[in-house]
């Protein structure tokens, strides 16, 4: 198509009832026109970052490092974690970040601007365009993919999946999941204790438990000796090999997404020799491949009646049955297409295993780092399962275990920062004033349209004027009593707690009470059995876009966890 329309313009023969001369005329004038249109873009993108960075002329921030990167480097990389804190400290809820060539950003974590982008202007306020672009490489064009209605339409179409109803009856499936894990932890220790690398059990657990209650598939025989599927592989590559492109993915990403077909783009990519490229280009084929087989099964058995749903693993009350069940009475208007569906299991794949192996594996360093916790949910883990495995209302009942969690969840986020872009002009209030430079109190931010937005989950967590002086410290304890009212008062806008961990507004984690759900049966099962405690190896938490452990000396980012597993007295 691309080579006719190239013909049509460049060669005579194509044009036989005009003259040679005309025909050049046309291709300079052609020429013409394809020039203006990319002088007026880069006068565009001048004008807005002269628009931006007049507006935030007076907002302080810190100075860059950089004249290419900015200051970004410093924000955005593994051992962020003093930066951003420090940067906080100083500069307050609102901080001017220098980025690419000078281009100027915020970095926000103000309650009250907080509530203002994620609730009351959420419309105003999208997904950056090169998340959205990496998300749709990877993942295709389901919930985390899509904005505006397309989103809202599918959300409401998963809405009903994740509702606590269907939660309570997951559970049993849950608990066959996990007690496999401590079966297998079983046999590893029968002999006496052993280091285990908790990462990798973790993600494989955490892969089983959404493959079968979300598709009736089964990715993990959760033994020693099974063989890791393919999926699982490639998912753990995927946090790591963006993270290293991070500078190309931002800049260079969204506009190579508008060129071309997807087959031109996938020709392009297999002629360039870059093999970060390559290699997330293998991963894509392998999480998609995967998604279009459980999709074809699932297909089969809806199409040959609910004795074929019955034999499969999930016995059709998994999320796809149900999910496909209702595209298929939903009106034509509501209804997802076939490759929407698709994307719907890699992402919703991902965003359980990802960031739930995440918060499991940091819980149980926790615990092995505070042995005096441990010892405590111990027993009150014992004390409610003496009958047996809990249902889910007993679940959520038990005080300790939830505060646990909930502490876990508030101190370390899986995800630390997610972005937005401003649609429009937009106006960001304070909850306190900030000093600009030319000394006087600013009391909001006026905030021009295009401009990359950084939400700190982590900061706004953590903020010892929410929190208190001990907002950095890992206490339970803090969820036994009544929440300070500096807690209250500042109407975070988070779905969860008080906490901005599974955000908010129409963008929120849909998932959340998945998530807790598999925190707390996992826990439930294995800490009354085993007690775990560190392996004497130095334990480094990589701040990517989901946080994960390694061990100290490691260069490749490969995610590690090694702690000591044996028979709790």
């Amino acid at each position: 198509m691309l080579m006719s329309k190239a013909k049509g313009i460049s060669a005579s023969a194509s044009l036989p009832f005009l003259p040679h001369s005309l025909n050049s005329a046309m291709v300079f004038l052609v020429l013409k026109a394809v020039a203006i249109c990319a002088l007026s873009w880069v006068v565009h993108i001048i004008l807005q970052r002269f628009s931006r960075l007049s507006a935030f002329k007076n907002l302080p921030g810190p100075p860059a490092k950089s004249l290419w990167k900015g200051v970004l480097p410093q924000v955005f990389n593994v051992n962020a974690w003093s930066f951003q804190k420090e940067m906080g400290e100083k500069y307050g809820g609102v901080v001017k970040l220098t980025g690419f060539l000078g281009d100027v950003q915020l970095y926000v974590f103000d309650p009250v601007a907080m509530h203002h982008i994620v609730l009351k202007d959420q419309n105003s306020y999208e997904e950056v365009e090169s998340f959205m672009a990496l998300i749709q490489v990877l993942f295709g064009g389901g919930l985390l993919g899509t904005s505006g209605e397309q989103h809202k339409k599918q959300r409401k179409m998963l809405n009903p999946v994740f509702s606590i109803a269907h939660m309570r009856e997951m559970v049993p499936t849950f608990y066959t999941v996990t007690h496999k894990l401590r079966d297998a932890f079983l046999k590893k220790v029968e002999g006496g204790p052993q280091e285990v690398e908790m990462v990798s059990w973790m993600t494989r657990t955490a892969l089983k438990l959404v493959g079968q209650s979300g598709f009736g598939f089964s990715f993990d025989p959760l033994t020693e000796d099974g063989i890791t599927h393919p999926y699982s592989e490639a998912a753990k590559r995927v946090v790591p090999l963006v993270f290293k492109m991070f500078i190309s993915r931002n800049y260079l990403l969204p506009t190579l997404m508008k060129i071309g077909t997807p087959e031109l783009r996938r020709f392009f990519v297999d002629l360039l020799p870059w093999k970060h490229l390559h290699d997330i280009r293998d991963v894509v084929n392998v999480l998609r491949n995967t998604s279009a087989e459980i999709l074809e099964s699932k297909e089969k058995a809806l199409a040959a009646g609910d004795g074929a749903l019955a034999q499969q693993i999930g016995q059709g009350k998994d999320i796809l049955s149900i999910l496909l069940k209702a595209n298929m009475s939903a009106s034509h208007g509501d209804r997802l297409s076939e490759e929407e569906v698709l994307s719907q299991i890699t992402s919703l794949t991902f965003a359980a295993m990802d960031t739930t192996s995440s918060a499991l594996s940091r819980t149980l360093w926790l615990l092995a780092s505070n042995q005096d916790v441990q010892d405590k949910l111990r027993s009150e883990l014992r004390e409610a399962t003496k009958q047996g495995d809990l249902a889910y209302d007993e679940l959520s009942q038990l005080p300790y275990l939830d505060a646990i969690c909930r502490e876990t969840l508030r101190l370390y986020p899986p995800g630390p920062t997610v972005g937005r872009t401003t649609l429009q002009d937009s106006v960001l209030p304070l909850s306190h004033p900030i000093r600009g430079l030319d000394g006087k109190e600013m009391h909001e931010v006026f905030v021009p349209k295009h401009t990359e937005i950084t939400l700190s989950i982590l900061s706004s967590n953590t903020n010892p004027e929410i929190w208190g002086s001990d907002s950095y410290e890992w206490k339970p304890e803090r969820w036994l009593s009544s929440m300070p009212d500096t807690v209250t008062a500042a109407h975070i806008p988070g779905v969860y707690s008080h906490l901005m961990t599974f955000l908010g507004g129409g963008r929120s984690c849909i998932g959340f009470k998945f998530a807790q759900l598999e925190m707390k049966v996992v826990l439930s099962l294995l800490i009354p059995t085993f007690k775990f405690s560190p392996s004497g190896k130095e334990i480094v938490w990589q701040m990517t876009e989901i946080i994960t452990p390694t061990t100290a000396g490691n260069k490749t980012l490969t995610p590690e966890l090694p702690l000591i597993i044996e028979i709790a007295a």
